[in-house]
């Protein structure tokens, strides 16, 4: 098999697509996303009686979902000691309730809807090669949160560890196969999907949202920004709350299924799981994260996959917002209640992302959630979050300083170049057939200059993380908007 530059997950393919939004729509509900968030959100008010609709600006489950490790756990590195720094123990408690309320969620929804989704209970460990001291840190803390842990001194893949603790009531899933059901059942339930249909613009007037799509525009009660990267946020101030985390993944063949996962507890990371899928076992390993300032070299980083014994079948990267206090911002950003976000999971999507869909729901349908405080996006700055502050203002900084010192980076090769053209600064990229593909050069969402990932053949922004196609197509925000160059300016 020739490794694909793909997620393992991607090549389970839709059986239901939805057309692009050509209408005007005046609803109760508008959802912009169509990953775990949006959906889990769509498939809780599915029988509300609200009249609902879900946009996505390429197509659904095809952004941070598909990359994801597919892990359904609430052993998540040392984030309990976060919390408990930030926040205090009974925070700490209250997360941890909502990542089980997470798990239970997922694994009801699939048993009442007959899901085929590779669903698998597996233990979940916690280990370390080298740093015992913070892994005993976190265990102590878990112990005051009455976890039931085990002990193991190697994983059942046989591999030796300093230390390790484990949990059994963990799960592992395909991550696609989940939210495509959930799709259908949406659909089912007369909730309207639209595919390919780009939000450039919310505005609010008489109460109302008014999102423009293309040439139309829906109007909405509320709207949930079910996005990895929210960009209608002014002003909330983004990016100065939050940084961006990197990581590598590879899928490759092996001969049997270990059943379980693992994660280090330090960075950097080393985190696996094992996946059956028609009659092959592969192991997932996810390696070599970093703050997305800090290193730009995308050969190099996908480099620590390819160098192992085991030759990848699959390789890809994913992008997870980290929040300055460890918890995500899930809820309410205005008075009334109407404008709702979901984001800054921490690399736990899976399991946030599902219980977030349910907190946006109850917000809407006026019930009552006891993780709405946990969650606030609006909670009160401490001072722990204040420490960070620096250290994130000091890294978007860095980057947009960085992406603009000599474009024409040394590891490029000799089919990637920049060149001014009619006083526009352009990127060119020349494929195998010798056809240009040509782009503007800054990212719209901050004036960012773009890296070329030589790996996965995209213009990737260094400062906030939006990716594009060779052609300019916007992939993943907060850039809501193309690069593509006008041919009449060629």
């Amino acid at each position: 098999m020739i490794m694909k530059n793909i997620s393992i997950w991607t090549e389970e393919k839709q059986n239901t697509v939805c057309n692009s939004l050509h209408e005007n729509l005046l609803l109760d509900v508008l959802i912009i996303g169509g990953g775990i968030t949006g959906i889990s959100a769509a498939y809780q008010l599915k029988n509300s009686g609200l009249n609902i609709a879900l946009v996505e600006k390429n197509t659904i489950g095809m952004g941070v979902t598909s990359k994801t490790t597919g892990k359904l756990t609430y052993l998540q590195e040392n984030i309990y000691t976060k919390i408990k720094k930030y926040h205090g123990l009974d925070k700490a408690k209250l997360y941890l309730e909502s990542q089980i309320d997470a798990i239970n969620l997922v694994k009801n929804i699939i048993s009442k809807e007959n899901i085929n989704c590779d669903f698998q209970k597996v233990n979940s460990y916690l280990y370390t090669n080298y740093d015992n001291e913070k892994l005993i840190q976190e265990i102590n803390i878990l112990k005051e949160l009455k976890v039931k842990l085990n002990y193991a001194s190697s994983l059942p893949d046989k591999t030796k560890v300093n230390n390790a603790v484990f949990i059994e009531d963990s799960y592992v899933f395909h991550p696609l196969k989940y939210l495509y059901a959930l799709k259908n059942k949406c659909l089912n339930s007369k909730v309207r999907i639209f595919e390919n249909s780009k939000v450039t613009s919310i505005h609010q007037e008489n109460n109302l949202y008014i999102c423009k799509i293309g040439e139309n525009f829906i109007k909405a009660k509320y709207v949930i920004l079910a996005l990895h990267y929210p960009y209608f946020l002014i002003p909330f101030w983004f990016p100065l709350k939050t940084s961006i985390e990197k990581s590598y993944i590879k899928a490759f063949k092996v001969n049997q299924n270990d059943y379980f996962n693992a994660i280090t507890i330090s960075k950097p990371i080393t985190s696996l799981r094992y996946h059956s899928d028609k009659n092959q076992n592969y192991k997932i390993e996810l390696t070599n994260s970093h703050i997305s300032c800090t290193k730009y070299n995308e050969q190099e980083n996908f480099n620590a996959l390819l160098k192992s014994q085991n030759s990848p079948d699959y390789i890809w990267s994913n992008m997870d917002i980290m929040t300055d206090d460890a918890l995500p911002f899930i809820g309410a950003i205005d008075k009334t209640n109407t404008l709702l976000i979901a984001t800054g999971y921490n690399t736990w999507g899976m399991t946030n992302g599902s219980i977030a869909g349910k907190i946006l729901a109850d917000i809407i349908t006026k019930k009552s959630n006891k993780y709405l405080a946990l969650f606030n996006p609006l909670r009160k700055i401490n001072i722990g979050k204040m420490l960070n502050f620096p250290i994130v203002l000091g890294c978007n900084t860095c980057s947009f300083i960085k992406s603009k010192i000599k474009k024409q980076k040394p590891w490029y090769p000799d089919n990637v170049r920049f060149e001014k053209r009619n006083g526009d600064n352009i990127a060119i990229y020349i494929d195998e057939n010798k056809k240009e593909h040509i782009v503007y050069n800054l990212c719209p969402h901050m004036k960012c200059s773009l890296i070329f990932n030589v790996v996965e053949k995209t213009w990737d922004c260094p400062c906030h993380g939006s990716r594009f196609d060779i052609d300019g197509n916007s992939i993943e925000g907060p850039s809501n908007y193309n690069i593509t160059y006008p041919k009449k300016n060629l």
